[in-house]
């Protein structure tokens, strides 16, 4: 690639000691690719709350930046405030905004049920301080009711602050281009990064699909059917697929690439080092 477009590498916390140590390892293995962001996810109504404060107290501060995820369903604005101000008082100035899942066996949607109300909450309770990153689905959102309603969403946010998108994870690069293809005639320019998944185990990415939407197209699927438990094959087989779906779209004019890690470091690495997009 001739041109370094902004990278970013997404991580989840860990429920053990042990896991908080491998993604430190990780994490430390991963800063000389030059991320723009971190980005550390936050679990239902934030069930992983400790687990996630405990990471960006790990990461902040050494060099590269962290965006840490805020959901807003079943959760209030006064926790959601409380965080806010921690992360204004560490310097933190980026966080991911989302709807996120309802907590089981909570009733009742909150005080923010979706995301473009946490979007205006974060600008009326810290003013532009955040750079505020949404979610985009370039396959539709599995609970949206058409399309349409989720371009419709998506504007939604833009419209109550957002600066930018990081999309679910895809397979088919014509589903992005369209994606942003629709929301630039609704009037929305702003960057929206791809969300790449490497594909390393096949049992994991039909699990993560089918609970988030997401297509794996049918060629991919009889193809990873075909080397059964070949974890090599596999895994080469997966880097080619992912590798080329990241040529396209930076060819096709994606701002960036926002690595779902699964807090692995190889496989991203490897992606971003053959893509050309290391600092150099």
């Amino acid at each position: 690639m001739s041109k370094r477009v902004p990278i970013s590498f997404e991580f989840f916390p860990t429920k053990t000691d042990a896991g908080a140590e491998k993604l430190r390892v990780v994490h430390q293995e991963l800063l000389p690719l030059a991320p723009e962001f971190f980005s550390i996810t936050y679990g239902a109504g934030g069930s992983t709350r400790e687990r996630t404060l405990a990471a960006i107290n790990d990461f902040n501060g050494q060099g590269v930046p962290v965006a840490p995820h805020l959901s807003c369903i079943g959760d209030n604005k006064g926790r959601i405030a409380e965080l806010l101000d921690l992360y204004k008082d560490l310097g933190i100035n980026r966080v991911v905004a989302l709807r996120g899942d309802l907590p089981s066996g909570q009733v009742g949607l909150g005080e923010l049920p979706y995301a473009q109300d946490l979007v205006r909450f974060i600008r009326e309770h810290s003013g532009d301080h955040f750079q505020i990153e949404v979610a985009a689905y370039p396959e539709m959102h599995p609970q949206a009711d058409s399309f349409d309603a989720d371009i419709h969403r998506f504007v939604e946010k833009v419209q109550a602050g957002a600066n930018a998108g990081l999309t679910q994870f895809f397979f088919n690069p014509d589903a992005y281009f369209y994606f942003v293809d629709r929301i630039q005639k609704a009037g929305i320019d702003i960057p929206i990064a791809p969300g790449i998944m490497p594909l390393t185990n096949a049992s994991n990415l039909i699990r993560f699909a089918d609970g988030t939407g997401a297509e794996i197209p049918r060629w991919i699927r009889k193809q990873l059917q075909a080397y059964g438990d070949d974890s090599q094959s596999i895994k080469a087989f997966g880097h080619e697929v992912v590798l080329n779906l990241c040529e396209r779209l930076l060819a096709g004019g994606a701002p960036g690439l926002h690595f779902y890690t699964m807090n692995q470091t190889d496989p991203t690495r490897q992606l971003v080092l053959d893509l050309g997009l290391a600092k150099a």
